[in-house]
């Protein structure tokens, strides 16, 4: 039976800006490893203010989540940017990569705060990582000679750098062509099936949640079928 990765029981969230407004009600799932999830919706329905909780970037929240089996609610910051940096690897619709940086040393960064190994086995990982990827040999270029669906990729690598338990994604193929959407896809099945990475992916790409295994539809914070 495959392993439960992460679970969400119950989550309530308010924005309370300048009165109280309710944008996520009762959601409850879990994930196990190796699925390739997509949460899908309307713009407002809540999915990317789920994704932020489910990250632990927002605590602000009612209900519980489990890492790993593990409670996150009554951890200290320091404590969720551990579980951040080494459990969850993240992929946004911007790279955020450095340009003062070439490519392998944004893909190597998150190593090299984990700490887990030393610098020279940090920088193989980092490679071995864009090996997969297919872009290798653009390793010693900066972001800014990079075409959007390379950029995408090293952000990728990077997100994949300390072998994260899931990757999640907000609209990470919302920058891309079609042709670049299609490559990024590609390589996360390719995670999900050869590698058995767990990835949980908001879209409004509705070709892309398609031929994921499970769609997650939202509206309205609600979750209106997890399928």
């Amino acid at each position: 039976m495959a392993m439960k990765i992460l679970e969400a029981q119950n989550i309530i969230k308010y924005f309370h800006d300048p009165v109280s407004v309710q944008v996520l009600k009762n959601i409850n799932f879990s994930v196990t490893q190796g699925e390739f999830i997509s949460i899908i919706g309307k713009s407002g329905c809540g999915k990317s203010t789920l994704l932020y909780i489910l990250s632990t970037m927002d605590t602000d929240y009612e209900g519980m989540l489990y890492i790993e089996g593990k409670s996150m609610k009554k951890l200290k910051e320091a404590e969720l940017a551990c579980v951040r940096n080494e459990k969850i690897g993240f992929v946004f619709q911007f790279h955020y990569l450095l340009n003062e940086f070439n490519v392998l040393q944004n893909v190597m960064l998150p190593g090299l705060k984990l700490a887990k190994y030393n610098k020279q086995e940090v920088e193989h990982r980092a490679f071995e990582k864009l090996k997969i990827l297919g872009i290798e040999k653009e390793v010693y270029k900066h972001p800014n000679q990079l075409s959007g669906g390379q950029k995408q990729r090293v952000a990728i690598a990077r997100a994949l750098i300390n072998d994260p338990i899931i990757i999640m994604g907000d609209e990470p193929t919302g920058n891309l062509d079609k042709k670049n959407s299609e490559i990024v896809f590609d390589i996360f099945k390719q995670l999900s099936e050869e590698f058995n990475q767990t990835l949980l992916i908001v879209t409004h790409d509705n070709e892309f949640a398609a031929r994921t295994h499970r769609i997650i539809e939202m509206e309205d914070g609600i979750i209106l079928k997890k399928d």
